[in-house]
């Protein structure tokens, strides 16, 4: 049984015994995996502090051949984000990321995403407040996007018909992008006036400046991400985390 060491972060952890719990943990050459911490939750464990949600750490693995849970014996923390459990919306965010790379990331190497995830949760914890909502939905895109379900909006999903770039704009989370108005005709598309559009596309484009967004905007282009992501990654799964993100119950009078 080799022994793993590898750059992770710490997606989720359950309580296993009375003394153990098993992490989820997002790893750099070795896509997603499980390893019980034996012992993590005695007072005088040796993992300490070191398991906290979204932290940053090099993981100790013995990795079992042809098993799904492997022994993490060490796991030497890097960084601890202790600023995206300040704010809810910060945390909410987070806590989708991590959600969509633990459930849609292959167990297999997958350097790109995992950079990607590391450095969106980065910037989400380093957002000044007003920034933290656009900035959670460009993440969560590019995300999306490095797992290989970027959306399209130049050219018709269906027909590849070039599409106009400015004014409003048809588009279908089911068919994975913007739709000409020929394939729009009598289907479930979202209609995009021209400033939701442009929003979008800043959205998907890393280097363009940050949109803002009123309430009711952001509520929107939150619906249309997660719808986005239950049809094309979700398969029926249960999403809590993007729920509990999408909906923001905490803003509720």
């Amino acid at each position: 049984m080799p022994l793993v060491i590898t750059p992770a972060i710490v997606l989720a952890s359950l309580r296993y015994s009375e003394t153990s719990k098993i992490v989820r943990l997002a790893t750099r050459e070795h896509g997603v995996q499980s390893g019980i911490a034996k012992g993590a939750l005695r007072p005088k464990s040796r993992f300490g502090a070191a398991l906290q949600l979204l932290s940053d750490g090099v993981a100790h693995l013995v990795v079992k051949e042809h098993r799904d849970l492997h022994l993490l014996t060490a796991f030497d923390v890097t960084r601890v984000r202790i600023g995206l459990a300040e704010r809810l919306d910060r945390y909410a965010a987070a806590s989708s990321l991590a959600e969509v790379m633990l459930r849609f990331a292959p167990p297999d190497p997958h350097p790109d995403s995992f950079d990607l995830l590391r450095h969106a949760l980065d910037l989400l914890e380093a957002a000044p407040e007003a920034e933290v909502e656009a900035t959670g939905l460009r993440l969560l895109w590019a995300l999306v996007g490095s797992l290989g379900f970027s959306p399209s909006l130049d050219t018709c999903v269906r027909d590849g018909t070039p599409l106009d770039p400015a004014g409003s704009l048809a588009f279908s989370a089911r068919d994975g992008g913007a739709l000409c108005a020929a394939c729009a005709r009598g289907q479930a598309a979202t209609l995009l006036p021209a400033d939701a559009r442009g929003d979008l596309v800043a959205l998907l484009d890393p280097d363009a400046p940050l949109p803002a967004l009123d309430d009711r905007h952001a509520a929107a282009h939150r619906r249309l991400l997660s719808r986005f992501i239950r049809f094309h990654l979700g398969e029926g799964a249960a999403l809590p985390a993007l729920e509990f993100w999408e909906r923001r119950p905490w803003t509720a009078a």
